[in-house]
């Protein structure tokens, strides 16, 4: 793979069915992809038995497909507080697997993932199917839903995370830049 392009794991958190989906490319060059699927939990099983699973089952992911980024969907209030607090626990899950193995995180909010995959912050499922179909060139919108939106994570982070990475490169080089010139 050349430098610009990039393999990315897209984690779409829930506690009964969290998405994954696993692409590669660039900015400028086709994506493709490379895997997708959901991890399931029984609902009726124990906490930390769902966590547990849901923990194995991403290192295997991460094993097979050997992603260089993870993008994980930021969670955010929802009316549903136990809704919230499954997503939440299963993206805490997302984030330990990542920083076990030294894989670079991005969070990307709803909006942010239907802007940059739909031109449009305020895009509903359907359209971000769609648009993850076309853009991966496939036959047919992975099922269910939250696969979807995981492989939209994924494009997110390719089209976006690139711009990010070099904005808090050239944060950080000015914070260096500053603080020697504050020592002389």
């Amino acid at each position: 793979m050349s430098h610009a392009q990039k393999r990315v794991l897209g984690v779409d958190p829930g506690l009964t069915r969290c998405g994954v989906g696993v692409i590669e490319g660039g900015i400028g060059s086709p994506l493709s992809l490379v895997g997708v699927g959901v991890i399931l939990t029984p609902p009726d099983a124990p906490l930390e038995q769902r966590l547990l699973q849901l923990e194995s089952e991403l290192e295997e992911w991460i094993s097979l497909h050997r992603p260089e980024v993870i993008a994980v969907e930021r969670v955010f209030s929802q009316h549903n507080v136990r809704t919230v607090m499954g997503t939440g626990q299963a993206a805490g899950i997302a984030l330990l697997v990542a920083a076990r193995r030294n894989i670079p995180v991005m969070m990307h909010t709803p909006s942010e993932v239907k802007a940059a995959v739909t031109g449009s912050g305020r895009a509903n499922k359907a359209q971000v199917a769609e648009m993850v179909k076309r853009i991966l060139n496939l036959e047919t919108i992975p099922k269910p839903v939250d696969s979807t939106d995981a492989l939209a994570l994924a494009i997110c982070n390719i089209w976006r995370g690139g711009g990010n990475e070099k904005i808090a490169q050239a944060l950080l080089q000015e914070k260096s830049r500053l603080a020697k010139m504050v020592k002389k």
